[in-house]
């Protein structure tokens, strides 16, 4: 976002680019608005990227906090004049729908606490884009891997959340010993092989979408848009890529179904293809995994300082 010029006007929430010095990033208190408005009302903020926060959601007291912090965004946005909202929703908000692939259409019936927080949202959104002329954009992520390919970002999850982490990041633990082998669970999905199916976005593409949306944004107007490959790609196939990545022989060992599991989720993209002209440009696996793992290896401490070495 910061290569597209977008720095100034441009307000991150959460922690998008957590590293990045030109765009400024900042997490909403849940009862104090105070830092999250005077950031807004001292930099001249016109444009705001909600971009969620934690991948796992495991209780209905996070969700009613969740709905408070939404909120308290939405507020401070409106009393400072910011144009434009973007929120970063996800493909969980569908749940498991009948018949694939996924449209903007599609019914949304989450079932898992992360997927109704995301849609809980969007309806906040939506509720208040009725009495409001700000240009808003929902994009609706499936799954993403990969990292900056200039290398100024990687996946470094909180320690408390790692367990809950993408399926990437869990390959890459297991290629540098960090756990002793990657953790499947459900080999016996009614799918080609049986692990679930997911549709892969790189995290460079998320970005353009991004940018794209921005740019596309238009007062008094909504757009909702899915941003995948509309390939989807089966665990064991993400698996063997990943070892071909790391070039290491990954162990696996298969558990029962995790619950709130979906068994099938690719994306329809045609919407976004053609309004906002955006299509997935990396959409190999191999490649998107081999950039993340360059990336790991540099940074085994994450975005935490080097560990000190005692010789």
């Amino acid at each position: 976002m910061a290569n597209a010029g977008l720095d100034r006007s441009l307000l991150f929430v959460r922690a998008f680019l957590r590293c990045c010095q030109t765009t400024e990033e900042l997490s909403p208190g849940l009862v104090d608005p105070g830092p999250f408005q005077f950031s807004i009302h001292e930099r001249g903020v016109t444009h705001v990227l909600v971009t969620g926060g934690a991948g796992y959601i495991g209780s209905h007291a996070a969700l009613r906090l969740l709905k408070d912090s939404y909120r308290v965004t939405i507020v401070a946005m409106a009393a400072h004049g910011v144009k434009t909202l973007i929120y970063s929703s996800t493909c969980a908000t569908y749940g498991e729908p009948k018949k694939m692939p996924i449209t903007e259409l599609t019914p949304q019936v989450p079932i898992n606490p992360y997927g109704k927080a995301k849609k809980m949202a969007e309806e906040i959104i939506l509720d208040f884009s009725k009495r409001s002329s700000m240009a808003v954009m929902i994009l609706r992520y499936f799954n993403v891997i990969g990292s900056d390919p200039e290398g100024r970002l990687g996946e470094s999850p909180r320690p408390e959340l790692r367990e809950h982490g993408r399926i990437s990041g869990a390959c890459f633990d297991a290629a540098l010993g960090i756990i002793p082998g990657l953790k499947v669970k459900g080999n016996d999905y009614i799918t080609p092989d049986g692990t679930c199916v997911r549709d892969y976005i790189d995290v460079t593409d998320l970005v353009d979408a991004h940018v794209k949306a921005l740019n596309k944004a238009e007062p008094d107007k909504v757009g909702i848009y899915n941003v995948g490959t509309g390939k989807g790609r089966s665990v064991k196939e993400f698996v063997e890529a990943c070892k071909k990545a790391t070039g290491v022989d990954i162990k696996v060992e298969y558990f029962g179904r995790r619950p709130g599991d979906y068994a099938e989720v690719y994306s329809d993209p045609s919407k976004i293809n053609s309004e906002l002209n955006w299509t997935a440009q990396h959409t190999g696996l191999l490649e998107s995994l081999k950039i993340a793992w360059r990336w790991q290896k540099l940074h085994r401490n994450g975005y935490a300082p080097p560990k000190a070495v005692t010789y």
